[in-house]
């Protein structure tokens, strides 16, 4: 992918956008369908979706690069993490996406506040937005699952460009999510398990449900590289400083790293937290294989912790309920990626926020 100055106005690429409004991208497509105002005028802005349909969000074919996503639907925890979306790209049989619409959207559980980062930006009222470019060679395929029990009203919109000159070694856009509920004490959680080749680890949206009190974020990132065996290379000092923060979680949110949500402002390290850390000034590339994990440890309340043998002296095994969306870059072919959650595993335990009414598109836009 070629980039450009935003003054270069000279031949190369085209701007396209699909939605249902203009469902293939066509030139001169869109705005075509018909409401009561007559032709043209807000003919199709919007569906419902089905509880069990499947919708094809874009179906581009020859190069190009998906440069923005944005979409609306419920805004509630049970909605944005049930619904699932899905990529395919250059003709593979398997997703390189899979993730539930929150997650892959930015945010854990089901809810943030409003929040911006290099990678996503998102509104009050599940307005979603992706920025990820999302490079193809041949074909891009997008899908949205609903597999919450009601109705969803969808309004989206995919814009992305044609003839962009890509080299031979692109990376595509690759998207898991992770849970355990609860994970295993001693056994640290996998955010992006083994993945052989070359590719490049952009980042992880990370959310953490604490089941016990006292704080818990004392566990280190540990990312193995191209043979790392026991120990690896890249380890870090903690949970909350690996998303670029100290001292506890503070709902901040930064361009690269930090937490869009605390559930409980106060001292009991008890509440839900979505967090999230992007390395892309700061890039993390394989050549062989990589594994990215983060231990469960807390910190046991107790006297002392003026030196650090005292401070270690109060560290102990946890387990919590940990999630996380892994992204990354890799060329295609690419392996399979890890089962999904079913519904029921990935919305066991969310946050209780009422659900807005599954009005008709008509309503809601």
């Amino acid at each position: 992918m070629v980039s450009r100055p935003l003054w270069d106005i000279g031949p190369g690429v085209e701007s396209r956008s699909i939605s249902f409004e203009n469902p293939t991208g066509a030139k001169g497509g869109g705005g075509r369908a018909a409401s009561p105002l007559g032709v043209g005028r807000k003919g199709d802005p919007a569906r419902l979706i089905q509880p069990g349909e499947t919708v094809t969000l874009c179906d581009i074919a020859g190069a190009g690069v998906i440069r923005h996503v944005w979409m609306t639907t419920l805004g509630s925890p049970r909605a944005l993490r049930g619904t699932v979306i899905r990529a395919w790209w250059d003709g593979q049989a398997h997703a390189s996406i899979e993730a539930p619409l929150g997650d892959f959207f930015g945010f854990a559980h089901g809810y943030t506040p409003p929040f911006q980062s290099a990678a996503h930006s998102v509104g009050e009222r599940a307005a979603l937005n992706v920025w990820l470019p999302m490079p193809f060679a041949s074909r891009a395929r997008l899908t949205l699952s609903n597999e919450h029990s009601r109705p969803m009203p969808l309004f989206y919109q995919v814009d992305y460009t044609l003839g962009d000159d890509h080299g031979p070694d692109i990376g595509r856009l690759h998207a898991c999510f992770r849970r355990e509920n609860p994970t295993t004490p001693g056994k640290d959680f996998e955010i992006l398990p083994r993945r052989e080749g070359r590719g490049r680890y952009l980042g992880a949206v990370i959310g953490v449900r604490p089941t016990a009190p006292q704080w818990w974020g004392e566990g280190e990132i540990k990312i193995y590289l191209d043979g790392d065996g026991e120990f690896p290379t890249i380890c870090g000092t903690g949970s909350e400083d690996y998303v670029g923060l100290s001292f506890g979680l503070q709902p901040t949110a930064f361009q690269f790293h930090g937490c869009s949500w605390r559930e409980r402002d106060d001292s009991s390290d008890t509440g839900r937290i979505s967090m999230y850390r992007w390395h892309i000034p700061d890039p993390i590339a394989w050549r062989e294989e990589i594994r990215v994990a983060i231990q469960q440890i807390g910190i046991a309340d107790g006297a002392g912790g003026a030196t650090m043998e005292a401070y270690k002296g109060r560290l102990r095994e946890r387990s919590d309920d940990w999630s996380a969306t892994a992204f990354w870059y890799e060329p295609t072919p690419s392996a399979p990626l890890p089962p999904l959650p079913d519904y029921a595993a990935r919305t066991a335990d969310l946050p209780s926020r009422p659900e807005a009414p599954a009005a008709a598109p008509a309503q809601a836009g």
